[in-house]
């Protein structure tokens, strides 16, 4: 099937290229036959001028143009332009000596009057090459547009993919992580047989839904954000007892807003981690700032200034996806005392909606 249709691809080119040559040879009638009344000259005389025409445009176009011209090699080019236009500039010579002695009889005053002059010949021939070599260079620019462009497109969605396993990569990094904390919280709780042991398999179910359903998404409500963030600190919440003092301040605009999954999670993970009981309190404030155009995120915990906040793959984690998901549309700002660790996190939305 597909060599018939190159065959017949092949058949119509052929034939395009005949007509083609038909209408020349009608044009050169025209154009050598001005100030002349004899028909069956001038048109000999085109047939004669036709094999010349003809071999110097398929060498331009075929050899000269895609070989040399395209590819740069402008010395060749020109060098073997040269060589093409002394040999036609031959070839014409040969042709108005067809036209003295053939055709006239060795009467040069009965020569067409187009025809004794070389400049007028061969700027016949010459037009026919130029138009047919613009309209190949023409294509072979479209065409290369496109590759250009097919090879663009193919190396954004490279890019585009790359990105997205990065970022499920970031994402798979959390999840063991969050996990065995809390279920290490509950098989706790579980081996006192607490009454609290049904409602943290509730919030952990609530979890594992967000996190199976939830995460694999490119962005989600923050409503649902603030839920997983608010059943995760019931979790712990559970595990510390009276040892922890937690305050979650929302001042939420109305206007639904999104936000890349498990944004904030990695902070507030990292508080309870790394967060210092002092005076037998661990102390939490986490402040969520939102309206349509931006969010600003705080959280601060008790802490000391020895320990190392880098550890474990929370804050790395989480300067990678924010250069993925937010690039320059966000600041963040991680500041450690003697007694506190803060983190203050600003995300432009508008102009990350303004670019997507």
């Amino acid at each position: 099937m597909l060599k018939k249709g190159f065959i017949l691809n092949k058949i119509g080119q052929g034939l395009l290229h005949i007509v083609f040559w038909c209408c020349v040879l009608l044009f050169f009638t025209y154009f050598f036959g001005v100030g002349s009344n004899n028909f069956r000259d001038t048109l000999m005389y085109s047939v004669f001028l036709m094999p010349i025409t003809i071999a110097l445009t398929y060498v331009s176009i075929y050899k000269l143009i895609p070989d040399y011209l395209i590819t740069k090699r402008y010395f060749h080019f020109v060098l073997y332009s040269v060589y093409t236009l002394i040999i036609s500039a031959y070839l014409v010579m040969v042709s108005m000596f067809f036209s003295l002695i053939y055709i006239s009889n060795f009467e040069y005053k009965d020569m067409n009057p187009i025809t004794r002059n070389i400049l007028f010949v061969m700027t016949g021939i010459y037009l026919i090459t130029f138009v047919v070599s613009a309209f190949k260079l023409m294509k072979l620019n479209v065409l290369a547009s496109k590759k250009n462009k097919a090879l663009e497109t193919k190396i954004l969605k490279t890019q585009l993919k790359l990105k997205e396993q990065e970022l499920n990569y970031l994402k798979m990094q959390i999840h063991p992580h969050f996990l065995f904390n809390t279920l290490n919280t509950m098989y706790g709780f579980a081996l006192k047989k607490a009454e609290e042991t049904p409602e943290m398999i509730l919030k952990l179910s609530n979890l594992l839904d967000y996190l199976l359903y939830q995460v694999d998404k490119p962005f989600v409500s923050l409503k649902d954000e603030i839920n997983h963030i608010e059943d995760y600190i019931s979790l712990e919440k559970m595990r510390f007892n009276e040892t922890l003092n937690v305050t979650f301040i929302k001042n939420i605009t109305s206007e639904p807003v999104e936000i890349a999954p498990m944004l904030f999670v990695p902070f507030v993970e990292n508080s309870f981690k790394h967060g210092l009981i002092h005076n037998g309190i661990l102390n939490i404030e986490i402040t969520l700032q939102t309206n349509p155009d931006s969010i600003l995120f705080k959280i601060k915990n008790s802490a000391s200034n020895t320990q190392n906040y880098s550890e474990g793959i929370g804050l790395e984690n989480i300067q990678k996806r924010l250069e993925l998901v937010y690039p320059e549309q966000y600041d963040l700002k991680i500041e450690s005392d003697e007694s506190q660790f803060k983190v203050a996190l600003f995300i432009n939305l508008k102009t990350h909606l303004n670019g997507k």
